[in-house]
C-alpha cells in the first residue's frame, strides 16, 4: 500500500479513473501538462499545474493507469511525526467517531490514514487501493463501502477492517497492522509479519507515528473495547425495557463482568 497517488482530476474521479482506456480523454488531459505525447508502449511522467507528479503506467492489456501525488500530499505521507489533519477537512471528527465505534484509538487510526494516503481522500495506489485508508475494491465491498472516495464511508470501512484484524489476531497490533497491509492470509501463512519489506516498513512507520510502546497500544485497545461493550449493554438494556415493561439495570459483579439485573444497583 505504498506509492500512493490520488485520482488524476476531480472531474474523472467518479469514473473509476484508476483504469482508463488510453484514448481522447487521457490524450487531451495530458496535452495540458506534458510537453510531448505519451506513447502507448512506455511509462512517462510530467508535472501538472499544481506541481504534482503525473505518471502514466502501461498495463499488460494495453490500458493505462494515470495517477499523481502533489508535493504536499507526499510530504504528509512520508512524515516521521503524526501531523494534524488538514484544516477544515473534518477528518479529525470522522476519525474519532469511527475509531471509537470499533473500539480503536483515534490516534492509531490517524496514523494509519497518514501513512496510507497523507490525508488525501482521492488517493489511488498503482494496485488500485482507494481513498483515505486505501481500501482495495474487494475489501470495500466486504466492509459495506459503496463509495470508497467518500471520506466517511472510507474511514468507516477501514476502521471496521482494522478492528477485524485485531480480533482475528487476538489483539496483537503488530500482526493486525501487517494483515491490514499484506492481508490476513499472508500473516497466517508466515506465522507473523510477512518477510515483505513494504509490510515491515509499514508496520514500523504506523507504530512509530502512534506510539513506540506496543503494550500501551494494546491497553488502549482493551480499554476502548470495554467502552464498546458497555455501550452495547446499554442498548440491550433499553431493548429489554421496551419488551418487558420492567426496569433492567446493567452493573458489574465481583469479577468485573457485565451483568443484567432488575434490582437497582444502589439498593443492594
Amino acid at each position: 500500500m505504498k506509492a500512493i497517488r490520488p485520482l488524476p482530476h476531480p472531474n474523472l474521479s467518479r469514473l473509476h479513473a484508476r483504469r482508463i482506456t488510453f484514448g481522447c480523454v487521457i490524450g487531451c488531459w495530458l496535452a495540458a501538462v506534458a510537453p510531448t505525447p505519451v506513447e502507448a508502449d512506455s511509462n512517462r511522467s510530467a508535472r501538472g499545474s499544481q506541481g504534482e507528479a503525473i505518471q502514466v503506467k502501461t498495463l499488460a492489456d494495453g490500458t493505462h493507469l494515470i495517477y499523481n501525488e502533489n508535493q504536499r500530499q507526499r510530504a504528509r505521507r512520508r512524515s516521521t511525526r503524526l501531523l494534524p489533519t488538514p484544516s477544515g477537512s473534518g477528518l479529525d471528527l470522522l476519525i474519532r467517531r469511527y475509531a471509537l465505534e470499533q473500539g480503536l484509538s483515534p490516534r492509531l487510526v490517524q496514523a494509519v490514514v497518514q501513512v496510507e494516503s497523507g490525508y488525501n481522500p482521492r488517493a489511488l495506489s498503482a494496485k488500485g487501493a482507494m481513498g483515505l485508508m486505501q481500501l482495495m475494491p474487494e475489501t470495500a465491498r466486504l466492509m459495506g463501502v459503496s463509495d470508497p472516495w467518500d471520506p466517511a464511508q472510507n474511514i468507516r470501512g477501514g476502521t471496521r477492517y482494522l478492528a477485524r484484524q485485531l480480533d482475528r489476531f487476538s489483539g496483537n497490533l503488530v500482526l493486525a497492522l501487517a494483515a491490514y497491509n499484506a492481508g490476513p492470509t499472508a500473516v497466517a501463512r508466515y506465522g507473523g509479519v510477512p518477510p515483505y519489506r513494504e509490510t515491515q516498513n509499514y508496520v514500523d512507520k504506523v507504530l512509530g507515528l502512534y506510539e513506540k510502546n506496543p503494550p500501551q497500544l494494546l491497553r488502549d485497545y482493551a480499554r476502548d473495547q470495554e467502552r464498546i461493550a458497555e455501550r452495547k449493554a446499554e442498548e440491550k438494556l433499553a431493548l429489554e425495557r421496551e419488551t418487558r415493561g420492567q426496569d433492567v439495570y446493567v452493573t458489574r459483579d465481583e469479577n468485573n463482568n457485565i451483568v443484567f439485573t432488575t434490582e437497582r444497583p444502589d439498593s443492594r
